[in-house]
């Protein structure tokens, strides 16, 4: 039996973060990776248009032969993730569960801080399924980290400059409420370039949780869960697992090759060049794809 095909999808390269982690865990897998480029950012746009993007999307790593569909993008979501699974007849994973239950995980004090895009922030999807899990969360919109970090200004001044404001106005916002948040998810795919920066300015005060390797581990466990029960039915055969957490599924095996093919809507030459620094490896070849409007 052949390893899974696993669709990743992202409105444009922040979602390689999260193929990043996903790669060293999924022995065999076949990745297709699209991003959406052409229609970015969906941060600023309405829920019905994000909808339409985001199925779109979906439709086309379905078309491809995707077995799982991974949304790699907190915006599409928060806001797309029914009606992508609407129309997808293979397990459909979201970026907001994982991040939610690792802050869950890792929180002593129960409250937590989530920075995000616009359209992540006001729909309080994080918020949600921190709620579910009896957390406290308090929430704050960083609109500009996106463009800096797909401009490459990871260590640049001006980008920490705008990180600076923006969690000292998290901390003025936690404190109005109340709140001293012990935990910092990253709610946006972009986010994990900057977590350096952003563990030098919350050290001590917020443990930081990268959104991206939360999900990774969680979409391991489910492909090992998903695979596990094809090939027993394939070989006729019975398997009982054991039970387990999400940080023991999925553990990292770098010794396996796995297939990428990269697609993008729009500059490819620049998702090339910049998808590499998102990826931590050379991406070699992008096709261009065209989804309509």
């Amino acid at each position: 039996m052949t390893g899974p095909r696993i669709g990743v999808f992202d409105s444009g390269m922040g979602g390689l973060t999260v193929l990043r982690a996903l790669m060293p865990r999924i022995a065999g897998a076949e990745y297709t990776y699209l991003g959406d480029t052409a229609r970015l950012p969906y941060g600023s746009k309405s829920k019905a248009t994000i909808e339409r993007y985001a199925v779109s999307s979906a439709r086309f790593l379905l078309s491809e032969g995707a077995d799982v569909l991974v949304i790699a993008c907190n915006t599409a979501s928060a806001l797309a993730l029914d009606a992508i699974r609407e129309v997808s007849a293979v397990p459909v994973l979201g970026v907001i569960d994982p991040g939610a239950q690792r802050a869950a995980s890792t929180s002593r004090s129960g409250e937590v801080a989530v920075i995000a895009t616009a359209a992540t922030i006001e729909s309080h999807a994080y918020a949600e399924a921190c709620s579910k899990r009896g957390l406290r969360a308090i929430e704050k919109a960083c609109p500009l980290l996106v463009p800096l970090v797909e401009e490459g200004w990871i260590e640049h001044p001006v980008t920490a400059k705008v990180l600076r404001i923006y969690l000292d106005e998290l901390d003025t916002q936690a404190g109005a409420a109340g709140l001293k948040p012990d935990t910092l998810v990253l709610g946006c795919t972009h986010y994990p370039l900057l977590r350096t920066l952003i563990q030098g300015m919350v050290q001590g005060h917020m443990t930081v949780i990268d959104s991206a390797e939360a999900m990774a581990v969680k979409v391991s466990a489910a492909v090992d869960e998903k695979w596990l029960q094809s090939e027993a039915a394939v070989r006729g055969e019975l398997i009982i697992q054991a039970g387990g957490s999400d940080e023991q599924a999925g553990e990292p095996d770098e010794d396996e090759e796995v297939s990428c093919r990269f697609f993008a809507t729009d500059s490819v030459d620049k998702f090339r060049r910049l998808g590499s620094m998102f990826l931590g490896q050379p991406i070699d070849e992008v096709a261009l794809v065209d989804l309509g409007g």
